[in-house]
């Protein structure tokens, strides 16, 4: 019993071994139960090439990399040892590239068959090394970097500047409101003395024409008086002198009739608002674009490098 336990220990010790050394041996890429060929290929530099990577053929994988070494004697020129199976036609001049495998990452060695017959086993390949895409978009994405960089420093700089500006404009615009407010208050108080002037001439008017009025009525008993001594009369032309006043008291009646019916310009001063409403509302559109000019000022003074987004007035 005691030397069936230690054959069954020592079956399975050996078992596991075995296990463990062709598992080992399968993760390195190596086929334990076929039969291969050993080749030799120099680079400057492998970047990230690693044992167990594919070799390739037109698509298809014809061997494994066997083992990556340095080599200070050469100048630390790196070694790689390639395994092929038996298979694979190896022509005298091939050319073994050394290429990305994936977008993301990883190495692979690319056949190139060029020339004739078959190189002998554990031959030197001759090595060239192909621009892959991660070394593109590094060499493309090295300048945009750059340039990003100036633009943000450009848009500090502006961005500074406009720092400035903004103070420039709440000074502005406050300075503007201030002038707006005296503006309002000077425009209120011409129009509100104008009208008082209008209305003043006006009565003004209306007590001249009444005195006129009662001249011509103090007048015209003189006048009959003056009918008995009428080549005096005839010599000072009083009579002429009386119509003349008379048509000027007329005149003048006429006038005040139409001003007081609202005719021409004193009359529509006089009886309509409309210059009054007109003045006041051109002060309350020129104070609501000042308050949007303040609101928003990069509707008036921008700078735009992406395109800008236009902002409704405010209300």
């Amino acid at each position: 019993m005691f030397q069936s336990n230690e054959l069954k220990v020592g079956f399975l010790a050996l078992l596991a071994f075995l296990i463990l050394y062709f598992g080992f041996n399968f993760l390195k890429g190596n086929d334990v139960f076929s039969s291969s060929r050993i080749y030799y290929v120099e680079y400057e530099n492998v970047d990230g090439l690693m044992v167990s990577n594919q070799v390739m053929v037109n698509g298809i994988e014809v061997g494994k990399v066997k083992k990556v070494e340095i080599q200070p004697t050469k100048a630390n020129k790196i070694l790689v040892t390639l395994r092929f199976s038996q298979d694979i036609v190896i022509p005298d001049k091939t050319v073994a590239v050394l290429s990305d495998g994936a977008l993301l990452g990883g190495k692979i060695i690319r056949l190139r068959l060029e020339g004739k017959g078959n190189l002998a086993e554990e031959s030197f390949l001759k090595g060239e090394t192909e621009v892959g895409v991660t070394a593109l978009l590094k060499e493309r994405a090295i300048p945009v970097i750059a340039n990003a960089d100036s633009l943000l420093v450009s848009f500090r700089q502006i961005s500074n500047k406009f720092d400035h500006t903004g103070t420039y404009l709440n000074t502005l615009l406050k300075t503007s409101n201030e002038t707006v407010s005296n503006i309002n208050g000077s425009v209120n108080g011409i129009v509100t003395d104008n009208r008082a002037n209008i209305a003043q001439i006006s009565a003004n008017m209306k007590t001249l024409s009444t005195d006129l009025m009662e001249t011509e009525k103090q007048l015209r008993p003189l006048l009959t008086k003056f009918n008995t001594v009428a080549d005096s009369l005839n010599a000072l032309k009083i009579g002429k002198t009386l119509k003349e006043v008379d048509a000027t008291v007329l005149s003048l009646k006429k006038i005040v009739q139409g001003i007081e019916r609202g005719e021409g310009t004193a009359g529509k001063l006089i009886k309509n608002d409309s210059l009054y409403l007109g003045l006041n509302k051109t002060l309350i559109d020129l104070d609501k674009l000042l308050l949007d000019f303040r609101l928003q000022p990069k509707r008036y003074i921008g700078i735009s490098v992406f395109g800008k987004k236009n902002t409704p007035p405010s209300n």
